[in-house]
């Protein structure tokens, strides 16, 4: 019996933390845009961004608002800079996992030109 009983507090203590799992949603940077461009998150609900630069060179992803705005640890925070961006050479990837506000961010790439040539973006968060 008292197996039993140390079995249920056991799975207890695991199953909040499985249901805490961030949201996955991932941003493929190309040449001279974002897939998706916009992008829809629940406000309060962590997420892991993850970001994947199939672009022939650089890109970055500069949401400086919207990161500003979400709550992450030290860590992740320093990662993005006093810029808010991920910069990103060719065929690398990187994970931000974050908790957002409610808002409606602009995004873009900070590479000279590339915003302007329509690698450019919106965060929604409801």
């Amino acid at each position: 019996m008292k197996h039993i009983a140390y079995l249920a507090v056991a799975v207890a203590l695991i199953a909040p933390s499985a249901a805490q799992n961030p949201a996955r949603v991932e941003i493929v940077l190309a040449n001279f845009k974002f897939t998706p461009s916009a992008i829809s998150l629940k406000a309060g609900q962590p997420v892991t961004l993850h970001f994947v630069n199939q672009g022939s060179g650089g890109h970055d992803f500069t949401a400086p608002e919207f990161f500003k705005a979400a709550t992450m640890d030290t860590a992740t925070r320093a990662k993005l800079g006093k810029k808010g961006r991920i910069d990103l050479s060719a065929g690398d990837s990187a994970d931000v996992t974050l908790t957002p506000k409610v808002g409606n961010y602009k995004v873009k790439c900070g590479h000279f030109l590339h915003a302007g040539f329509g690698m450019t973006g919106t965060i929604i968060v409801s």
